[in-house]
């Protein structure tokens, strides 16, 4: 699922970035953030009218204002260990 769809307080892991769907300095800016495959990730408030605004993301232990366009570019999954969203027993 994508960032943009993840429910809020929802614990989350960073599954893949379409890096290419980001500009090489907004790429870097979001890498200086500590966004990578497998951080850690949590969906706090959206702003704007109609949630058509930036969203508040927990990344680790930082909180960041990010672009929903930039946030439609992580996919996310629930589970640390399966790409499914469920945990191995």
């Amino acid at each position: 699922m994508r960032l943009t769809d993840l429910p809020l307080r929802q614990p989350a892991y960073v599954d893949l970035i379409d890096w290419s769907a980001l500009s090489a300095t907004e790429g870097q800016r979001l890498r200086e953030f500590g966004l990578c495959e497998g951080a850690s990730v949590e969906a706090l408030h959206h702003g704007g009218l109609f949630l058509r605004g930036p969203i508040a993301c927990r990344i680790g232990r930082m909180t960041i204002a990010m672009r929903r366009s930039h946030a439609a570019a992580v996919t996310v999954r629930i589970g640390p260990d399966d790409a499914d969203g469920t945990l191995a027993g």
